[in-house]
């Protein structure tokens, strides 16, 4: 790839202010660690994300597509080519009765509190989850017996070409923590859900009980990337590693959450080799113990 030529031609796309070269992956994922991309562009329409699409395709370079990069781990080697970040950039929704379009760049937390104004019930499960809509749909974000399946009427989407085309709900081949965005090259442009009428003080209560709970088990105030894996049918895996007495682990600056046994942190002073080495002696243990392999819910990218 020449870099100082796709880094001009994304100039004329998407302005100076929305690509850099060289960016440490850090500042954009919750894990807050990872080495640069060579290129990172943050288109700020539609028109300008199918741009780049067409000149990566023509370019033939390796891409990455990203929203709030909180469900991440970017390795220290950083990642080659371009980054394309989809967060604030494209962020609109709205709102007419019960049926909400919102761009996939739109943060959970702020759709939450858009919808509990106008009093539409459904999308508490959603309201606590870190991260963008794009990145939930494409993982099937759920929590508290709720998943993104329930609610989601349509998605639209662009191809590697820049076509842009709408899925159903049945089209989007939910499964847990899966849908068909696993296994395809689509990206999220928007996304239409369909609610109900609720009571304002219900649903905020329900939301801030949700909250609570995330506040009183899950280690907020720490850099995770959430969840670090996926529940094995049958179990939990913060039971499973905490029976295997791996509550505050610490590798370096890697830590098994003293908190919350299913989140591996950072304790501020680690790298990505530090919690990839520590999550694989969490998977090894457990498997010793129960015959049980745990699989990362956390997207591992980059290089050595």
């Amino acid at each position: 790839m020449n870099k100082e030529y796709i880094y001009e031609s994304l100039l004329n796309i998407v302005g100076q202010e929305n690509v850099k070269l060289d960016e440490p992956m850090k500042k954009h994922i919750s894990f807050r660690v990872g080495g640069p991309a060579d290129i990172l562009v943050k288109p700020t329409s539609e028109t300008q994300l199918s741009d780049i699409m067409v000149l990566i395709k023509k370019e033939k370079i390796p891409y990455l597509i990203i929203g709030n990069g909180s469900n991440l781990l970017v390795k220290d080697g950083g990642i080659r080519g371009v980054v394309i970040e989809i967060s604030n950039n494209l962020n609109n929704f709205d709102i007419k009765g019960t049926n909400v379009k919102i761009q996939s760049g739109a943060l959970l937390s702020v759709v939450g509190k858009a919808v509990l104004r106008e009093e539409l019930k459904g999308f508490e499960f959603a309201a606590g989850i870190p991260g963008t809509l794009g990145g939930a749909i494409a993982m099937n974000a759920g929590a508290y017996g709720g998943e993104m399946k329930d609610i989601v009427k349509s998605v639209k989407l662009m191809d590697t070409d820049g076509n842009i085309f709408e899925f159903t709900n049945e089209q989007m081949a939910f499964e847990y923590r899966k849908s068909i965005l696993s296994r395809t090259d689509y990206i999220v442009l928007c996304v239409e859900i369909e609610l109900q009428k609720g009571n304002y003080d219900e649903i905020k209560a329900t939301m801030m009980d949700f909250t609570q709970r995330r506040v009183s088990k899950q280690p907020l105030s720490l850099p995770s990337a959430g969840s670090t894996f996926k529940r094995p049918k049958g179990h939990f895996a913060g039971q499973l590693i905490e029976e295997c007495g791996l509550r505050g682990l610490t590798l370096r600056g890697a830590q098994v959450s003293e908190k919350h046994c299913g989140f591996v942190v950072n304790l501020g002073n680690t790298t990505a080799k530090d919690l990839l080495e520590l999550m694989y002696v969490v998977k090894s243990t457990v498997n010793a113990k129960f015959g049980i392999m745990l699989e990362e819910e956390v997207r591992i990218l980059g290089e050595d």
